[in-house]
């Protein structure tokens, strides 16, 4: 259950970053670089550093600092993009659902 609401963070954290680009650039070249590269460049971040088979095996501390700042920028995204309450909604829900998931590796570990 709790990566099935993991995995949907992730994707909210991706769509707030695309809205955040394509609603901020000037003109519709800055808003196509912005509303694509943001939500793939934090893909890619996340598949180097974060994600449960990512390419370099990071300590668990340097990966849960990966993961606050990569939902830190989404949830900043939704923020000034005039969003408050959605970016507080997503804060909360990643910070419960990270630290779930990290006390319970610890737990196991």
């Amino acid at each position: 259950m709790n990566d099935g609401l993991a995995f949907l963070l992730e994707l909210l954290a991706l769509a707030a970053l695309a809205y955040w680009g394509f609603t901020t650039g000037d003109g519709i070249a800055l808003k196509l670089v912005l509303g694509i590269g943001a939500p793939v460049l934090a893909a890619v971040v996340w598949g180097l550093f974060a994600a449960p088979r990512a390419t370099f095996g990071l300590p668990r501390v340097a990966v849960v600092v990966v993961k606050v700042l990569w939902f830190g920028a989404a949830v900043t995204a939704l923020c000034v993009t005039g969003h408050p309450v959605l970016g507080a909604a997503l804060a909360v829900l990643a910070v419960a659902n990270l630290g779930y998931a990290t006390a319970k590796k610890m737990a196991t570990a």
